[in-house]
């Protein structure tokens, strides 16, 4: 039976079993539970169908519920983000997706929160106070179906005009669980897919396409109804697994089920996400430095 997920620590699960080429390491942090997941061999990237590096997945109170210690939260998550990223040069963070598709927002919503600094030099930054400010450059570069390029393309155009030193993207993800809808991120140092999250993957970003790492950011918006179904009713016959494909794909056309609440979540993960990345690069600043700072 395949169950479609971007989320490693589930792809481990799926697999029943402790491989050699695969460590993982669980703590909590107050109300949030933290898994890293390391995958270390080729054998065990082609098992799970990821490829190899580190996964840390952070589990949280629903987004959609009234947080409490939002500012510790922006605290633990920014120093995951922090723990893959070069300590000095510029940042260049993507916001991936289509911001008319809701369950699709997440990446071009979140860079509206993130601040940009690049052009913040100079005199300019000494007079503000400024000049201890780490130099982030961001964008949201829309889908193919609205630019007719591809993302990938975009992105390493402008890898090659500014030269950055890491490049951050976030994007919707998918999971096989419900529960994990809005309550999860993933952070990873191997990349992303743009699109993989509602079906429509394109051209991988990983440190091999774009010559500088890349680190992955996401939140489970979606699951595949093909998941879904086959998880609620433990279908592991090929009887079954027909039926449902057949159900859940009318006319062929894959299917993707979100939250009715897809809009605050969307809302709220985007902010927590921003939040948690100008932290990671502005450690010198406070969150209400940042918040004043941001447009």
């Amino acid at each position: 039976m395949n169950f479609r997920t971007d989320l490693a620590m589930e792809a481990v699960q799926l697999l029943k079993q402790t491989d050699s080429g695969i460590k993982q390491h669980k703590k909590n942090v107050g109300d949030l539970e933290i898994t890293q997941v390391t995958i270390e061999t080729d054998a065990a990237a082609q098992k799970l169908g990821k490829l190899k590096g580190k996964y840390i997945t952070i589990e949280l109170p629903a987004f959609t519920d009234n947080f409490q210690n939002i500012d510790d939260k922006i605290e633990v998550i920014s120093k995951q983000i922090r723990y893959l990223l070069p300590s000095e040069g510029l940042i260049f963070v993507v916001g991936l997706g289509n911001e008319a598709i809701t369950p699709d927002a997440l990446g071009p919503k979140t860079i509206k929160s993130i601040l940009a600094t690049r052009h913040i030099t100079g005199e300019i930054a000494r007079s503000t106070g400024l000049d201890a400010l780490r130099s982030v450059a961001a964008i949201a570069p829309g889908v193919l179906g609205q630019t007719g390029i591809e993302v990938s393309e975009i992105i390493q155009s402008i890898i090659k005009k500014i030269n950055p030193t890491a490049l951050i993207v976030v994007d919707a993800l998918a999971s096989m669980e419900t529960s994990r809808l809005g309550t999860t991120i993933q952070i990873c140092n191997t990349g992303i897919s743009p699109g993989s999250g509602v079906g429509n993957a394109r051209p991988g970003l990983n440190q091999e396409s774009m010559g500088v790492p890349v680190i992955g950011i996401g939140v489970p918006t979606v699951v595949d109804a093909q998941t879904l179904a086959k998880n609620l009713l433990n279908s592991d016959t090929t009887r079954y697994s027909e039926k449902i494909s057949q159900k859940t794909a009318p006319r062929g056309e894959l299917m993707m089920v979100t939250p009715r609440e897809i809009d605050l979540l969307i809302e709220r993960s985007s902010k927590l996400l921003a939040m948690s990345i100008n932290g990671a690069l502005q450690p010198n600043f406070s969150v209400d430095d940042i918040m004043s700072l941001v447009v």
